[in-house]
Order: structure tokens, then sequence, then C-alpha cells
């Protein structure tokens, strides 16, 4: 049995190291999306994630996917993509709709985990400036790809993305890695589309370890 959240009390969760093994990371249910709840979770590398008619679940896994911008993969591909001029980068131009599509059941996953209550909450920690979206235009004005996460100090803790045309996400990710703002891009778990752009696996312990260095207070 996972421990149970009182929504009613201060944001406390267990420590991390008790976050079981299968399924990988899985801390704690309960609580609530607030933004006192959600900022206390992210600096200590806990994020929610939960289906419809679920409670809130809490997770910290370990392994931790992160992506540091000298590891920042650019294929030839995606920086010829780049160089075109096909498409511009923006930052919290279109919050929801990035949020929004990024909840759009995908062909290999019809179901979606950003449900309304999430979508909610995390509107709120973008009207506070804790939550920021990259959007991708088209040179017709059209939105072709995004990503959206929470930001603390220097560390992007990326939640989603989505593409309606080939490569617009890597754009987006491409702009956290080059801008000069982030050191750490958190990309919670792997995948191979972002092994591809250089993301590595850390411990549980390095990676609060790096928490604890890029985020102030």
């Amino acid at each position: 049995m996972i421990p149970w959240l009182d929504p009613k009390h201060p944001p406390l969760f267990p420590h991390t190291d008790t976050a079981m093994d299968e399924p990988n990371g899985l801390l704690a249910a309960g609580g609530k999306l607030s933004i006192d709840w959600l900022l206390v979770a992210y600096r200590q590398g806990i994020f929610p994630w939960f289906g419809n008619n679920d409670p809130v679940l809490w997770w910290s896994p370990a392994p931790r996917t992160v992506l540091f911008p000298h590891n920042f993969h650019s294929s030839r591909s995606l920086t010829r993509l780049y160089k075109q001029n096909r498409y511009h980068i923006t930052q919290n131009q279109q919050f929801e709709k990035v949020i929004r599509n990024c909840a759009k059941p995908r062909k290999y996953q019809p179901d979606t985990w950003i449900v309304e209550e999430m979508i909610d909450a995390y509107i709120e920690m973008h009207k506070a400036g804790y939550a920021q979206s990259i959007e991708c235009w088209d040179s017709g004005g059209s939105l072709q790809g995004g990503v959206y996460g929470i930001v603390i100090d220097r560390v992007f803790f990326g939640e989603s993305m989505f593409s309606f045309s080939s490569n617009t996400s890597k754009l987006c990710l491409k702009y956290i890695m080059e801008c000069g703002i982030y050191d750490m891009l958190d990309c919670q778990m792997a995948t191979s589309h972002l092994m591809s752009l250089g993301a590595i696996d850390i411990s549980r312990h390095d990676f609060e370890d790096l928490l604890n260095k890029l985020i102030s207070g």
C-alpha cells in the first residue's frame, strides 16, 4: 500500500526512496493539484500522473531521464529544417492550446493522462508563471508543434509534446536546449525519441542532487 496524502493538510510527501519499483516510481496517492502542492512536489523531483476516475498519483521514477544542453544531439535533418526557416518558435503564446493538443489521443495511445483536472491545474500554474509552453508555427501562422512543462529556476520539467508536422516538437526541444535559459530538461522516463536527442538516465539520487544545486530556496 502506498501512503494516502490528505488534501486538507500541507503538502508533505514521503521520502522518494520509498517509491515502488513496480510500477516504477509510484510514491503516493491523494493530495491535490494546487500551486503550492505542485511546487513542493517538483522541487523534490516528484510529479503527478494519473488517468480518468483515478485519484491523484505522485511519482518519482528511477532511473530518471534527463537532457543536458551539452548532450543535445541535433541531427543533420533537424539542423537543416531549422535553417530553412519554414517554422518559427515562440514561448508562452498559446499555453492552453499546447496542453490541449498534447492531451489529444494518439494512434499508439488512445487514452490520455492529461485529464481536465490536470489541464486546469497547469493553466493555473501558467498564470502564476510556473508552467510554460514552447510553440512551433508554420509560415501561415498555424500551430504545428509544442512542448509544455514546469519551470523552476534553471530547470525545465518537461511534461508532454505534440507534432502535427514532422520534427516540429523536436524544434521546440532544440529551442529549450539552445536558448541558454535552462541547465537541465527533466524528461521523467526514457523513450527512444528522447534518447536519440541525447537524453540519458541518471540515478534518483543524482537527479535530486542536481535539483538541489539548480533550484534556489
